[in-house]
């Protein structure tokens, strides 16, 4: 099968003499079948002609970030759109340096700052700069945010100096982006449910009783099973965050709505529950708002365990029910007991007492706790919350392949 076929990528080329070596994998792309749009830098017209390119590509080469005639189309929005994925091959030093300081000073670093797709970078510079701290801090920020790094390799370099620095060859980056599709195309058999953010259980028309999450992890976990093919429904309590429109975002306020949607929404091969929902709400919620003056103390009640009920219901269960579990003192033993109270596959932990991760940060630290004693746990150390997010769904791939 070719995985290629009619995938829409957008290459940039950034200047540097291995941008010669952008015209094969121009070549070899389209000779599969995919659809090609280039962007040169301005620096990458000393290397390769923006007529070359079109020539190979057979579609119109993008240059400037300002142009009057297409002003109007607003190319960094539409490219970065257009796209399925976006590959920067050469990717040099100066370029690396710009996207890890978010600067955009150029149509290439723009729809690379406007993307929400996959971008891969295959850095080539000599062996000095790539050994530089400046860059291998520069690199592991662009990790951290999402990018996938293909090589450099160790070998000659055009300078005449020997070492690692070398962008990888035509074919074997072309085989990344292959495989970067197969996988996708082989997780589109599965469905994905994930539960995200704060619930609210109104006291009155005005106050309620909720907590610090703030939905981060949650919709970074839809996010990246989305861009790894699965079809995928967030819920979510309230939060300002958005997703994309290849996700099926739904909002709920309450624990029994949450409830419901995740009930509407089954089946599904594997079930995420994030969210930290409030354990319990109003008895008797106060249709009118209560004033000072009438002062009163709270009856509450235990709410639905929304993760206890879908695990112990058989006709509703996923594959793979995964659960979160927040905590500030013991958490090996909380994590431990909850995977068992709850019979879910896997339930993953962290400190929320620590505020360099957990509610509200962008980066997090997590335990995994798995039933299936064949699996030993394990801990992910301290990343932000998408590569987080990207490691736990590789093992649910892996899981569930």
């Amino acid at each position: 099968m070719n995985n290629l076929f009619q995938k829409k990528i957008l290459l940039i080329i950034c200047g540097g003499i291995s941008a010669y070596k952008s015209l094969e994998i121009i070549r070899s792309l389209k000779k599969k079948g995919a659809k090609v749009k280039a962007i040169l830098t301005k620096s990458a017209k000393e290397f390769v002609t923006p007529l070359s390119v079109a020539s190979l590509s057979q579609e119109k080469v993008y240059e400037e970030l300002f142009n009057a005639e297409n002003e109007a189309e607003m190319d960094h929005i539409s490219l970065s759109r257009w796209s399925d994925v976006i590959l920067v091959a050469p990717a040099t030093a100066n370029t690396i340096s710009k996207l890890s300081s978010g600067s955009s000073d150029d149509l290439a670093s723009t729809v690379m700052l406007a993307s929400d797709k996959n971008i891969f970078l295959s850095p080539a510079m000599n062996v000095r700069m790539w050994e530089h701290p400046s860059t291998k801090e520069n690199l592991n920020k662009l990790k951290k945010f999402g990018y996938k790094i293909i090589g450099p390799e160790i070998g000659d370099m055009a300078c005449g100096e020997y070492g690692e620095g070398k962008m990888t060859e035509p074919d074997k980056i072309v085989k990344q982006i292959e495989n970067y599709f197969s996988t996708t195309n082989k997780n589109k058999k599965f469905k994905a449910l994930v539960t995200a953010g704060p619930t609210r259980e109104y006291i009155d028309p005005v106050r309620f009783i909720t907590n610090k999450s703030s939905g981060k992890q949650g919709f970074e976990l839809a996010k990246s099973l989305s861009k790894k093919g699965f079809e995928t429904t967030l819920i979510s309590g309230p939060t300002n965050l958005k997703v994309n429109d290849d996700i099926n975002l739904v909002k709920v306020e309450t624990t029994d709505q949450m409830f419901k949607e995740t009930q509407k929404n089954l089946p599904v091969d594997v079930a995420i529950f994030s969210a930290a929902v409030s354990d319990f709400k109003i008895k008797q919620e106060y249709k009118q708002k209560i004033k000072k003056e009438n002062y009163t103390s709270l009856d509450l009640e235990k709410n639905i365990d929304i993760l206890n009920y879908i695990s112990n219901h058989n006709s509703l269960r996923p594959k793979l029910v995964i659960g979160f579990a927040a905590e500030t003192y013991d958490i090996n033993n909380g994590a431990k007991n909850k995977l068992m109270e709850k019979n879910c596959d896997w339930i993953i932990a962290n400190d929320v007492s620590d505020k360099s991760i957990g509610f509200d940060s962008d980066f997090n630290e997590v335990l995994i706790f798995y039933k299936n004693k064949k699996i030993s746990d394990e801990k992910l150390n301290m990343k932000s919350k998408s590569e987080i997010s990207d490691e736990i769904i590789d093992r649910v791939i892996a899981q569930l392949n």
